[in-house]
């Protein structure tokens, strides 16, 4: 699989006053992705609650903007794993539009358990999937 990519349209709710997208919307658009990603790699991160009392939490985050997306675009993201540890992961996320890179995400995940809140081992099955993703693999 290596990367998978997640299509979006910019509606009005996501810009500001000058049809420009704000800043933290990029964020909800890489959840989004990352989220899809786990799903179409057949491990939707609800299955990790569900079945293991687990859940991944953002540890660590850089955003770097190229250019603007814009009112009625139609954007992409691109996600990819760079590594994958024991309890952590670390993921690369690249928001075009077209030709145009607009954003770039790194992100750092980490499994902990859901009600004390403490670092766990990435699953067996959840690990697999984040591999098909790696550039690694």
């Amino acid at each position: 699989m290596k990367a998978h990519k997640t299509g979006f349209r910019v509606y009005y709710e996501d810009t500001d006053a000058g049809g420009i997208v704000y800043h933290a919307r990029y964020l909800a658009f890489a959840e989004r992705a990352r989220t899809e990603a786990l799903r179409m790699a057949g491990t939707p991160v609800s299955a990790l609650q569900e079945e293991t009392g687990l859940v991944f939490v953002v540890t660590k985050l850089g955003i770097e903007y190229h250019q603007p997306l814009r009112l009625d675009d139609w954007a992409e993201i691109t996600t990819t794993i760079d590594t994958v540890g024991a309890a952590r992961c670390q993921l690369r996320q690249i928001v075009t539009c077209g030709d145009m890179r607009a954003a770039t995400l790194t992100v750092e995940l980490a499994c902990i358990m859901q009600n004390s809140g403490r670092p766990a081992r990435i699953p067996p099955r959840w690990r697999a999937s984040l591999q098909a993703l790696s550039n690694q693999s």
